[in-house]
């Protein structure tokens, strides 16, 4: 038995490791502090002139930067510390005001030459490197009052088929009911008999006021829950697709409490990007233009998005949202300007083509719609204290003569730049919000916050890795040195992978690595037992070893195969740190089996391999 691998396995193990090489690199380029300035909308952009602003406020405030860079529409300016980038960052904001969204980032310093074979280094978690972190409040109140407004619609369209005269169906905020106005009891009468058939959500009261006949429409309390949860749910949903559509690794988006959500983005690529996209509570609105004979009551007067100057006079009634848009792309029109192909869901086309089948040669709204706070300073106790009052800002972003009946698929034009239909296409195709959501908390944590976290993993996997290194010389001798090669060679090929799966990794990651070179020896343990056992029986040296390798192989893939279902588990059910523990874990298991039986094979054959040994020094 000469235990030779043939020289096609030998070169393929080394092309494998020469590999893994290169893919873990990355990581040994630290990357820089840096701040990320670009526009707060599309028809903000980032220039020279911007730059420049930037790096005399910089200048003035004696915060020095190490270089600045100005790509597709959007400046970065690198930094030496995080104290300089925390600085830098409240200068900016200040210096740069609302127009520009300011954030801290980390660039990558890794040399073009890995970056065009694809290679780059691994993610770190929030807990490690910082990132993106939102507390949003859902505006469950407006989530009904939205809800309502549909509601209205419905009702006065009803009511116009069922030839039941009304004066008006308007929605009181104050106290959350519609309140439904007639001229006459018998006209009441016959839309109370009508709506309590067809809406069984409401509760129903009548009411004369002088010469005036009011039903006011009630939701139950079973339902007002059901829409608070669904604008709960339905806000989730679309955040976490908004933050696939932005390609961010193992996000963290969930609620929290009765009417919060969390949005965590550890090693975001783009921060301001994430914030100008995540934090867009914008929505879609379809209206007709009002006619001339309308009634003052019935129209709303709004002004273009692009061109203050110019107003129009829209009916109230929403024809759909954007909640009906089933997907959307930014394209450009016959005369190369931008635009945003829509495709509608089966309801929200059954309406538009029900409200256009009647109203062709008359002009149809697209109104944008955006949720906002402000946050305004006052005194409480000779206290100056924050408050957050939320607004609503509506704008007209086209107004277009209906050709045809229009049905699932149609178009918007009428917008400012390429970058911005791509952002509505965005917004759009990743789902409206259900209601609005504001701001409580908004921070980006810094990557000088993870330092202490940075330091202790890394020392912790030092010592772990120090220790086994020393068990395993002093205990099995020249094997032990060829165990610690290939534990070495296990950690490259462990964050190689990694970095190519762009994985995040946590600090319960770090946690997975320890275990991981626990187990990566553990196998080797086996295996240098059995053989030595072989040779107490009086086995010849070689075929000692070809057992103790071949004969522990179940114990060791039995061992890897229960803990890999475990980690799969772990992965499957957990949230956050716990996936990252199970992802370093899964991947820990692969490598570590591959370095015990392979690659610390391939070390023991070069070694001892064909020759005749008398000894082992083991």
């Amino acid at each position: 038995m000469l235990n030779r691998y043939p020289l096609w396995k030998n070169l393929l193990i080394l092309l494998v490791l020469v590999v893994a090489g290169i893919y873990a690199a990355p990581n040994l380029f630290p990357e820089d502090y840096a701040v990320q300035i670009s526009g707060a909308r599309a028809v903000h952009q980032v220039d020279e002139n911007v730059m420049s602003n930037a790096a005399r406020a910089l200048e003035s405030d004696g915060i020095a930067f190490k270089s600045s860079e100005l790509e597709n529409g959007a400046g970065m300016l690198r930094f030496s510390d995080g104290d300089a980038q925390l600085r830098a960052r409240a200068t900016l904001a200040r210096a740069l005001g609302e127009n520009f969204v300011v954030a801290m980032n980390l660039a990558p310093t890794t040399p073009d030459w890995l970056t065009a074979i694809g290679a780059g280094p691994m993610k770190l978690g929030l807990d490690l490197r910082g990132g993106v972190h939102f507390l949003m409040e859902v505006d469950t109140v407006q989530a009904v009052s939205q809800r309502l407004e549909v509601y209205a619609s419905d009702i006065r369209t009803t009511l116009r088929e069922q030839r039941i005269r009304y004066r008006s169906v308007d929605l009181d905020e104050s106290s959350g009911q519609l309140a439904a106005r007639f001229a006459d009891q018998e006209s009441r009468d016959q839309a109370l008999s009508r709506l309590r058939r067809d809406y069984l959500e409401f509760t129903f009261e009548s009411a004369q006021v002088d010469d005036a006949f009011f039903l006011y429409v009630t939701l139950n309390e079973q339902t007002v829950r059901e829409i608070e949860d669904y604008a709960i749910q339905q806000n989730l949903t679309t955040l976490r697709n908004r933050v696939n559509e932005l390609g961010v690794a193992e996000p963290l988006v969930q609620r929290q409490g009765r009417n919060r959500i969390v949005v965590q983005l550890p090693g975001v690529q783009d921060a301001a990007a994430a914030k100008r996209v995540i934090g867009q509570t914008a929505n879609l609105e379809f209206r007709l233009e009002a006619t001339s004979d309308a009634s003052r009551a019935a129209t709303e007067v709004f002004e273009f998005r692009n061109d203050p100057n110019r107003r129009g006079t829209l009916e109230r009634d929403i024809i759909i949202t954007g909640s009906s848009v089933a997907n959307a792309n930014a394209t450009f029109d016959e005369n190369g300007q931008p635009q945003v192909s829509i495709t509608l869901d089966a309801r929200g086309g059954q309406m538009m083509s029900r409200v256009t089948r009647n109203a062709i040669q008359r002009r149809m709204a697209v109104v944008f719609v955006e949720h906002k706070t402000r946050t305004v300073i006052e005194r409480v106790d000779g206290e100056p204290v924050e408050r957050r009052i939320p607004y609503t800002e509506k704008h007209l972003i086209s107004l277009a003569t209906i050709q045809s009946v229009l049905g699932n698929s149609f178009r918007i034009t009428g917008l400012d730049s390429p970058r911005e239909s791509s952002e509505l296409a965005l917004l759009l195709r990743a789902g409206a919000l259900a209601a609005p959501i504001y701001f409580v908390e908004e921070r980006t944590i810094g990557p000088s916050l993870g330092a202490a976290n940075i330091e202790m993993g890394v020392t912790s996997v030092k010592i772990g890795f120090a220790l086994v290194l020393v068990f395993m010389v002093l205990f099995y001798r020249a094997f032990g040195l060829i165990a610690n090669i290939a534990l070495t060679l296990n950690l490259v090929l462990m964050i190689a992978v990694m970095s190519l799966m762009s994985a995040t990794l946590t600090l319960p990651g770090i946690a997975g690595i320890v275990l991981t070179v626990g187990m990566a020896v553990d196998a080797n343990v086996l295996i240098f037992e059995r053989i030595k056992e072989e040779l107490r029986t009086g086995t010849p040296v070689q075929s000692a070893i070809h057992s103790g390798f071949s004969q522990a192989f179940s114990t060791i893939l039995d061992a890897n195969v229960t803990t890999f279902i475990a980690a799969i588990i772990l992965f499957a059910m957990g949230t956050g740190p716990v996936k990252g523990f199970a992802v370093t874990l899964s991947v820990g298991i692969v490598t570590s089996m591959f370095a015990a039986l392979v690659i610390t094979r391939a070390l023991v054959n070069l070694a001892y391999g064909g020759r005749k040994v008398q000894k082992l020094w083991l």
